[in-house]
């Protein structure tokens, strides 16, 4: 990254943002919590945009839950956002010695028994608010590339970009399809997150948690590549530290119906999620595009 391209004023409060981050990366964990419980409690009161979205999100797939629970797992979601601005200064900053003390990897065997036979290989993983500390620790273990969206941000984009890098990922933006495949067929693991709302184009809608939802094809179509297999893979906080865990590769995937790959990509998510609620992105709008003649949810 070339400093000097970022000396605009404009690029002020990011440079401030990073020094937090480095800063932020040196406390301990306990104190790393307290303190993003507190900035989570913060963000719950001056975002009120992002929280109706949350609670939208959180009532729809959850409607056996009263208005009471669903405000207070909105409020525990905003927790893990506040949480995850250290989560995120870890995965940037922390030294590596450090970061091996704080999480476990259950099932390591299913992606180097898959590696071992050449396979090439789509770790599927969702939107969690830990997900960028969780390529990090996996990058301790193993080498892959992750497909990721550019921040608005050009700054911070080139500075995340910068120290994936450095801890040895290879960065692809989601939209270059061409070097996507070329990586993926080279054996090299791709990460990839597909549950995010991109519009019916390119999507089947497909039951996630009960609600018809647009569900991107482009999973199914990657995993058609000869010699490719899909291994879901899972991150979380918890009490003590973090845990990552490898679930076996899809059998039977992709199938020839649209929608069956679809429900079977969201069902994966929904196990994912049901071990941390609270700390899937909500505040995304998930539902955004609806079925031909359905109403808005936001």
């Amino acid at each position: 990254m070339k400093k000097q391209n970022f000396y605009h004023p404009k690029f002020i409060p990011t440079w401030i943002l990073i020094l937090l981050m480095k800063l932020g990366a040196k406390l301990p964990f306990t104190v790393q919590v307290a303190i993003g419980t507190v900035f989570g409690k913060l963000l719950y009161l001056i975002l009120p945009r992002f929280k109706k979205i949350a609670f939208i999100n959180i009532s729809k797939c959850f409607p056996d839950r009263n208005k009471s629970q669903v405000k207070q797992l909105v409020k525990q979601h905003f927790t893990s956002l506040g949480i995850a601005f250290f989560e995120s200064a870890n995965c940037f900053y922390m030294g590596n010695a450090a970061l091996k003390k704080r999480y476990h990897i259950k099932n390591t065997q299913i992606l180097q028994d898959a590696l071992d036979q050449k396979k090439n290989v789509i770790l599927l993983v969702g939107h969690f608010t830990t997900m960028m500390l969780g390529g990090r620790m996996l990058l301790q273990n193993f080498k892959f590339a992750d497909v990721y969206r550019p921040q608005n941000n050009a700054l911070f984009d080139a500075e995340m970009t910068k120290q994936f890098m450095r801890h040895g990922s290879t960065m692809i933006k989601a939209k270059d399809s061409r070097t996507l495949i070329t990586t993926l067929k080279s054996g090299l693991p791709i990460w990839y997150a597909p549950d995010q709302d991109l519009g019916a184009k390119h999507s089947t809608f497909a039951p996630f948690f009960g609600v018809q939802t647009a569900t991107i094809n482009a999973t199914a179509k990657l995993a058609k590549i000869d010699n490719t297999v899909v291994i879901p893979l899972s991150f979380s906080r918890n009490k003590s530290g973090y845990e990552l865990e490898f679930y076996r590769a899809l059998s039977d995937y992709p199938s020839s119906d649209a929608l069956q790959n679809a429900t079977t990509n969201n069902q994966i998510l929904q196990i994912q999620i049901l071990k941390a609620p609270e700390q899937y992105l909500w505040i995304h709008r998930r539902f955004k595009t609806r079925p031909e003649g359905k109403a808005s949810f936001y």
